[in-house]
């Protein structure tokens, strides 16, 4: 199986600074994730804004039945641009994710994301993609996009 590709355009309602604030620090993804995949961190992140080479360590169940560790590390930072986090151990062959942010006026933020991902094992991963994988990684993307619009109303 090749690599995907999916992007992502979200609005905030907030200033390039606020929402740069808010999606640099590690500890926000917890609210941003749909409950049903147990998504925890487990690396002491709370207060701390990220940087280049950060690891994040998380437990997540991205599929009823199915709990992993995943760990990721924050490989490149434009402060108020864009960061990259990439996966360095969990359910993916690959996951490059971009996170991009374009001040639209002074008190709204796009937000785009560029997301790179492989499934393993071949051609039993591009089924898995087909029948469940895609579909879960974007309900998880939808579901950040609901979150973003009930914590910043």
């Amino acid at each position: 199986m090749s690599p995907r590709r999916l992007t992502f355009t979200t609005t905030v309602p907030r200033s390039l600074a606020e929402t740069w604030d808010f999606f640099s620090r590690p500890e926000n993804l917890e609210k941003l994730t749909p409950p049903d995949v147990h998504f925890e961190i487990r690396s002491p992140v709370a207060g701390v804004e990220m940087y280049e080479g950060m690891i994040i360590q998380y437990r997540v169940t991205p599929f009823r039945g199915f709990t992993t560790d995943w760990v990721t590390e924050i490989t490149h930072i434009a402060h108020h641009r864009h960061f990259i986090d990439d996966q360095r151990v969990g359910p993916f062959a690959l996951w490059h994710h971009q996170h991009h942010f374009r001040a639209l006026d002074d008190h709204t933020t796009e937000m785009h994301d560029i997301l790179h991902y492989q499934v393993p094992l071949g051609p039993l991963g591009s089924l898995a993609n087909r029948l469940l994988v895609r579909r879960q990684v974007e309900g998880i993307f939808r579901a950040r996009e609901a979150a973003i619009r009930r914590l910043f109303p």
